[in-house]
């Protein structure tokens, strides 16, 4: 008589229907939110200058100048930043290694120690321990992800976080300002384009969030939509104080 194996089928039905979001976004979440970025603060500023009641010159120019000085600034942000984080993790890992080459035997307990916190039985600890402790550069590897939480062999790279930030930033931005390049003559165009941007930014973070798209879109236009508002009435009032 054949024996029918009915575990395997609920395995793979398990592994099939227990999937997880990804947590960290992955390169989705921080190119849409720099898309977004710049999309809402140079729709604000474009409409604060359009408050002002100034020529359609000088909005399409001050779109430009927002453009270029804010992706500029996120990517100097960005390599400034990314490269301070991994300066910070080599300095660290490179404390970690002189001690793993001066006193082996200490990392090891200490290693051996970690797995016991996690509930590992003591003399099972301190065999996995020794067992990873032969190989230095892997000893090296465990104790970065025990004790600092990093990867030392996927440190982020700063000119990457730089250029994406730039791109992201610049692309996000250029849409209230692309209906001046092709010819519209008002506001409203800049700032429907602007707006369908926003909802499409929203309707996408929710790919890495438990929000519905149209939620997530709405809401981002809502917000963005009463930054432009609100820097358009300042722009109205600060042109009416200096007229």
């Amino acid at each position: 008589m054949a024996i029918i194996d009915t575990q395997a089928p609920l395995h793979e039905a398990h592994r099939d229907n227990h999937t997880h979001r990804d947590v960290n976004g992955g390169w989705l979440r921080p190119a849409v939110f720099g898309a977004m970025d710049g999309l809402v603060s140079n729709l604000a500023l474009m409409t604060g200058v359009a408050g002002g009641d100034v020529s359609q010159r000088t909005i399409v120019i001050t779109g430009l100048a927002g453009l270029a000085a804010g992706a500029f600034s996120m990517a100097a942000g960005e390599y400034t930043s990314v490269a301070s984080q991994r300066e910070l993790v080599q300095a660290e890992l490179a404390v970690e290694r002189r001690e793993l080459r001066k006193h082996p035997q200490d990392e090891e307990r200490e290693l051996a120690q970690l797995y016991e916190a996690r509930g590992v039985e003591p003399e099972l600890a301190r065999e996995v321990a020794r067992q990873l402790s032969k190989d230095p550069e892997q000893a090296l590897e465990i104790h970065a992800r025990e004790e600092l939480g990093v990867d030392p062999t996927d440190l982020p790279s700063p000119t990457v976080a730089a250029v994406s930030s730039f791109a992201a930033f610049a692309l996000g931005a250029l849409l209230p300002v692309l209906p001046y390049l092709l010819g519209a003559g008002a506001l409203w165009p800049a700032v429907l384009v602007a707006l369908v941007g926003l909802f499409l930014c929203g309707a996408v973070v929710a790919k890495v969030t438990a929000r519905s798209w149209w939620y997530s879109g709405l809401r981002q236009l809502v917000l963005g939509g009463a930054a432009a508002a609100l820097t358009y009435f300042l722009g109205v009032l600060i042109g009416t104080a200096v007229g």
